[in-house]
């Protein structure tokens, strides 16, 4: 089973149900110990310490993972709207027919960027606005191709180009970073360690005669920092999404009218 393809509710319950099973597990087994005179709770405390230890590193590994890429995603989002808009400037000193036509298509790309940048990764309507995105493109070399052919002396054609061939490169560059996500094999091996953890601090709990209370809150508190981890790293599927601000507003910026006059 994937986590990622889970909704946030499923994912919640599914979290909280296992680790507090676990401790519920870690009880029983805790009480029928007691009730067979089996007190060696030294050796369980060394184990349920050991384990806690080693889940506090996972956890960290993975909460580090998943920030590293929320923020790489974050700073995409900024640098293709800084792209689109400069690609948007430098397309205003093209010479016609391409400036309209090239301007007009920027404004689809923006749009296309800004409905892609709300949309959950690998959905159809995902995938749909990509192929839009990726069709506009291959639109806008072409007219770049044609107005570097119409004036091939001219500096802003070849100025424009780069600038395009930056936008072409973001989206790829998001594109990418939306496919990559922390693997499925480092979740699971949080979540069950974490689930094996609790479930000896439950047995070891029991068997000190102690109250219930300790194993739960830290059942709570770790399922916490797994959904928080886990929802660092599904865009546009949890309560933690990638701002879409800068595309929408360098896209509102193109219904102004061009700052740059034609070319004669």
């Amino acid at each position: 089973m994937n986590l990622f393809h889970l909704n946030s509710v499923v994912l919640t319950v599914f979290v909280f149900g296992l680790l507090a099973t676990s401790v519920a597990i870690g009880v029983l087994v805790g009480r029928r110990r007691l009730a067979r005179g089996d007190d060696h709770h030294g050796t369980v405390g060394v184990v349920q310490g050991a384990l806690l230890g080693l889940v506090g590193l996972l956890l960290a590994f993975g909460l580090s993972m998943a920030v590293g890429r929320y923020e790489t995603r974050r700073g995409l989002v900024v640098q293709e709207a800084n792209d689109i808009g400069t690609t948007y400037l430098r397309a205003q000193l093209l010479a016609e027919p391409q400036r309209s036509e090239s301007l007009e298509l920027l404004k689809d790309y923006g749009d296309a960027a800004v409905e892609m940048a709300e949309l959950v990764p690998g959905s159809d309507e995902f995938v749909a606005a990509a192929d839009v995105k990726e069709a506009l493109q291959r639109e806008l070399w072409a007219l770049a191709g044609d107005a570097v052919a119409a004036r091939p002396q001219d500096s802003a054609p070849k100025l424009y180009i780069d600038t395009l061939n930056d936008t072409i490169d973001r989206h790829t560059d998001r594109v990418t970073s939306l496919g990559n996500r922390v693997p499925p094999p480092v979740m699971w091996l949080e979540l069950l360690c974490s689930a094996l953890a609790l479930g000896a601090m439950g047995l070891y709990l029991t068997m000190l005669g102690r109250k219930l209370a300790p194993s739960f809150l830290t059942a709570a508190v770790l399922g916490i920092i797994l959904l928080v981890s886990f929802d660092l790293d599904r865009p546009e599927r949890g309560i933690i999404t990638v701002p879409s601000a800068p595309l929408v507003d360098v896209r509102a910026s193109m219904d102004e009218p061009p700052a740059a006059a034609a070319p004669d």
